[in-house]
């Protein structure tokens, strides 16, 4: 067995779903949660680099602080949980497509790290790349969403299928 098909052995199992799928839920909540105790807005879903550069003027010493850390810890496992589940639900359910359906979930991951780290340097002041974002953001959302929407209709057509057997 090669890397690629252990890997994907691992990826596919019932349980690491499970996991990633929970685990994806939790980080998600979490953000809402710590935007909420520490009164910011995530600047994630913001591509405008001006829109980006005004808001974070506006932000406190502390409120960026914390959104640098939100964005060293719960942005850096977000994307991995998510990435990999998206990409384990196409290798399960796609079997001759699964691999290119798998892209978009792998290629996010990256893609939000990068994201990230552009964010961060911006919000201790080490570096301003918000121009970036401008790219990197609408890549990322756009990746996500297709990984989301191809785990949605993988799950579909298994429910489907599922309950098509069960009513015969």
């Amino acid at each position: 067995m090669d890397i690629q098909q252990s890997w994907s052995a691992c990826l596919t199992k019932t349980n690491t779903l499970w996991v990633l799928f929970i685990s994806t839920l939790l980080l998600f909540f979490t953000f809402r949660i710590v935007a909420s105790h520490w009164g910011f807005t995530f600047i994630d879903s913001i591509s405008s680099p001006e829109e980006l550069r005004s808001l974070m003027a506006s932000m406190s010493v502390e409120q960026k602080y914390s959104h640098a850390w939100a964005t060293c810890t719960l942005d850096v496992l977000f994307p991995i949980s998510a990435g990999l589940l998206f990409a384990g639900v196409a290798l399960r359910f796609f079997s001759k497509y699964g691999f290119y359906l798998a892209l978009p979930g792998f290629l996010a991951i990256p893609t939000d790290l990068f994201e990230g780290v552009i964010q961060v340097l911006a919000l201790t002041d080490t570096a301003d790349l918000l121009d970036l974002k401008a790219i990197v953001t609408p890549l990322k959302a756009g990746l996500l969403l297709s990984g989301l929407s191809i785990a949605i209709v993988a799950w579909a057509s298994w429910l489907f299928s599922k309950f098509r057997t069960n009513t015969e």
